[in-house]
């Protein structure tokens, strides 16, 4: 008897455990751990996840597993044990951790069909019902809603007509193309050249060609390069003499665009020392991770190219993380031109398809590196030899929903089983990474100046209250504008950096102090200009700006704040000459929009680069001489206690966009809190000054690194349910914990109410407790177990965002 264990995809408490199925005589020695499957679970079809195989179950009656999904497993014996270590650190359902392993195309769809119960019996149906299903037909169950015709179905369901069926569907799309090849022998070929009757000239030219090219073509390649059609080749086909046949391609992302090939350059004395340490480790098949703290433009990513050399040359495989955003052109180039077609790419820009293709490549083998976004540290390599993450202070590594895991907990995990390396690379670490390196638990590398010694721009504080003060009532100080304008004659290129997207931030009554919030969040609707919209950006809501305050009726109803839609509008009027290049979420939906704009601006097709949080990192652009920062304060007033620190991170990142090259460059920070130590030490780029005022600061509070946080978040529509179930969690979890850990709450979220669900959370700081994860494992399970009341627990641990 061979039996497989499945984890089955169905969420809830209840289902989070293995199943046992047993499997049927004509699958027995192809079903493999790893492998998806489609099962019977209840009365429905679903797809799971075989987890081991066995002989023996505890369950007498064992119901067959229906087919096998793949061909072969998606997951191996390494992610299906990271499976488990995942739904322990993160408190998540097992199949969750399986799925995030996976490209989007992978993840099942169910089609709801409905069909006669007893196949071949006559039924008398209601007339209105016979026609769909004559010679036993089916019908979609999203036809039958939008029909109308459910409540008939279901009398039928009831008398034993009819049954529900669920079928899986793959969302996935193999790419095929159809392709030509020559069906006969070189002479064959040639001979029939010189048969083919003079009034069949496109024929003659068709056999020429492969006479001369004798391997298979693409068939748009062939009508294209010799301007014939497909009754031509049809024809060919028809005598014998060709074969028309399809073949699966790879989707390309990059559109066959060829990569300049890049040398290794030679390294400076100071990233010869950082090397060093990376490539012993290498060599030796040792786990130990390393801190690179280098300034901006210093040459971290040479040290990353050649690392990876030396593990290819091992036979070993490569995996690079890189912040989501626009970081990735730019890095995919490097990359892409030092190693030609042995990297796969994965990020949010991809199509599903050309995800899936990609991941393919990786599980085929076919490549040695992959470069990608917070989920590509799942790529499915068997024999890692070093796992980098650029930019590890950036919060997109932490995701934000189920798994909630963070990239660099997941890469040092990995990274134990291979014994490789871990590489996480910052000009300005986060203050967990640095601590751990001066505890000695990570390695510090540094590379403490810039290649060929440039200095650092030179940076001036701009205090914005001052220049309203002397009358300036432009979002631009005086400075500011004068710099741009030198900029201009100069034909030299400028980058301005603002936080945040949209025209402006909210919209209020001049006369009652009125703001329009959101119907369902407790938060104020943000205005976009395009369409003359409001909208909600936590629930999607959207209203039209309303004309007079609904308030008092005033007319003086204005906008507020500052968006980059309403800097590149005032830029127009005070500079018209320049050409703008406005970078941002709404600019950069449509696919490729992101790369393109970048290299417009590389080609110098503008003046200045106008945008958000996007612009601020991984650009290197020989002519930008000058950063200006419209306002340094966006973040420094949000309620989270990682705040200052990413003020500091944003603004030393932004500045080193400029004078990378041979041009020196200059920086202006706009702020209305020019004394804020972020803000001082992000001028002067001190980064080991700003890590001894933060840590001070978080020791006295008992924030990070000092102690752990765990987040839990209770919503419910009623209050009063809400606030009394977060009050019995915050008793039970001081049941529970030392007298050391410090449990906060309840209290409000600070957005009390996101889609007219109230929000209630319970902070819980602590630095050993070893049953902690236990006891916050019994509160999901105890609400998971009552789902009807609708209550919804959420627990993060180490959270990033406290919203």
């Amino acid at each position: 008897m061979e039996i497989a264990s499945v984890i089955v995809d169905v969420p809830a408490k209840q289902t989070d455990r293995a199943f046992d199925y047993l499997i049927p005589e004509q699958w027995r020695g192809t079903i493999q751990p790893g492998m998806r499957v489609i099962v019977p679970f209840g009365p429905r079809h679903i797809q799971g996840f075989v987890v081991e195989l066995k002989t023996d179950s505890d369950v007498n009656k064992l119901r067959e597993i229906i087919e096998p999904m793949d061909l072969k497993p998606v997951l191996n014996d390494e992610l299906l044990e990271l499976g488990t270590w995942l739904t322990e650190k993160t408190l998540c359902f097992k199949i969750f951790a399986y799925q995030v392993m996976l490209p989007a195309a992978l993840k099942a769809k169910y089609e709801k069909k409905v069909r006669l119960a007893n196949r071949g019996a006559v039924i008398e149906l209601p007339s209105k019902l016979q026609a769909f299903f004559e010679n036993d037909g089916e019908l979609d169950w999203d036809e039958a809603l939008k029909m109308g015709i459910v409540p008939l179905l279901q009398r039928e369901a009831a008398n034993g007509h009819l049954e529900v069926v669920y079928v899986v569907k793959e969302r996935v799309r193999k790419k095929h193309r159809k392709f030509v090849r020559p069906s006969v022998n070189l002479n064959q070929l040639k001979e029939a050249v010189e048969t083919i009757p003079a009034n069949a000239e496109k024929q003659r030219q068709v056999l020429q060609f492969f006479a001369e090219n004798y391997h298979e073509v693409e068939l748009k390649t062939l009508a294209d390069e010799l301007k014939t059609s497909g009754s031509t080749i049809k024809a060919l086909v028809e005598k014998n003499l060709l074969i028309e046949f399809d073949k699966e391609v790879y989707r390309d992302p990059y559109g066959h665009r060829t990569f300049e090939r890049t040398k290794p350059l030679l390294l400076t004395d100071s990233q010869q020392q950082a090397i060093g340490p990376v490539l012993r480790s290498i060599e030796q098949d040792q786990h130990e991770v390393f801190l690179l703290y280098g300034v901006t433009g210093s040459g971290k990513t040479e040290i990353y190219l050649q690392s990876i050399q030396e593990v290819i040359e091992k036979g070993q495989e490569a995996i690079v993380l890189v912040p989501e955003i626009a970081l990735t052109p730019q890095m995919v180039n490097r990359f892409k031109g030092r190693f030609g077609d042995l990297v796969a790419v994965l990020h949010s820009g991809l199509s599903a398809g050309e995800k899936y293709d990609e991941w393919r490549k990786i599980q085929r083998k076919e490549v040695k590196v992959v470069v990608g976004a917070r989920s590509a540290i799942f790529a499915p390599f068997e024999n890692i030899g070093i796992i980098i993450i650029d930019e590890e202070h950036e919060t997109s590594y932490k995701q934000e929903e189920m798994p909630r895991y963070h990239a660099r907990d997941v890469a040092i995990e990995r990274a134990k089983t291979y014994n490789c390396p871990v590489v996480l690379g910052s000009a300005t670490p986060s203050l967990e990474s640095f601590a751990r390196a001066q505890k000695k638990v990570y390695q510090l590398l540094s590379l403490p100046s810039r290649m060929n010694n440039q200095k650092l721009p030179s940076v001036e504080i701009i205090d914005m209250r001052e220049e309203l003060r002397e009358g300036n009532r432009s979002m631009f100080s005086r400075k500011l504008f004068e710099m741009l304008k030198d900029r201009l004659e100069k034909k030299q290129q400028s980058v301005l950096f603002l936080n945040k997207r949209g025209h402006s931030s909210f919209i209020m009554c001049r006369d009652c102090g009125y703001v329009v919030n959101c119907p369902n969040c407790d938060i104020s609707l943000t205005y976009h200009r395009v369409n003359e919209q409001m909208k909600c950006h936590y629930c999607g809501y959207e209203s039209y700006v309303p004309n007079n305050c609904p308030e008092c009726n005033s007319e003086y109803i204005r906008y507020f704040g500052t968006g980059t839609q309403k800097v590149e509008e005032e830029l127009g009027k005070i500079l018209p000459e320049a050409r703008v290049i406005r970078m941002d979420v709404d600019t950069t939906g449509r696919k490729g929009a992101h790369e393109r704009l970048l290299n417009d601006f590389k080609d110098g097709k503008a003046d200045i680069l106008l945008g958000t949080q996007m612009i601020a990192k991984g650009l290197d652009f020989p002519n930008i001489t000058l950063v200006g920062v419209l306002s340094a304060d966006t973040m420094l007033h949000l309620p989270d206690f990682r705040a200052s620190e990413k003020t500091f991170q944003l603004l030393t990142q932004v500045s080193g966009r400029a004078g990378r090259h041979q041009l020196p460059g200059e920086v202006v920070i706009q702020t209305y809190t020019p004394e804020h130590y972020s803000i001082e030490l992000a001028a002067r780029q001190d980064y080991d000054l700003f890590y001894q005022r933060e840590m001070l600061i978080r020791k006295l509070h008992h924030y990070p690194p000092f102690y752990y946080l765990a987040l839990i978040t209770v919503s419910h529509e009623n209050l009063l349910q809400v606030v009394s179930a977060t009050e019995k969690m915050v008793n039970f979890v001081r049941s529970k914990v030392s007298d050391k850990a410090v449990v906060l709450g309840p209290a409000a979220s600070s957005i009390p109410r996101i889609n007219n669900r109230y929000r209630y959370q319970c902070l819980i700081k602590y630095k050993r407790e070893p049953y902690l994860g236990k006891t916050l494992k019994t509160i999901l399970d105890q609400y998971q177990k009552d789902a009807k009341s609708g209550l919804l627990v959420s627990i993060d641990v180490n959270p990033v965002i406290l919203m």
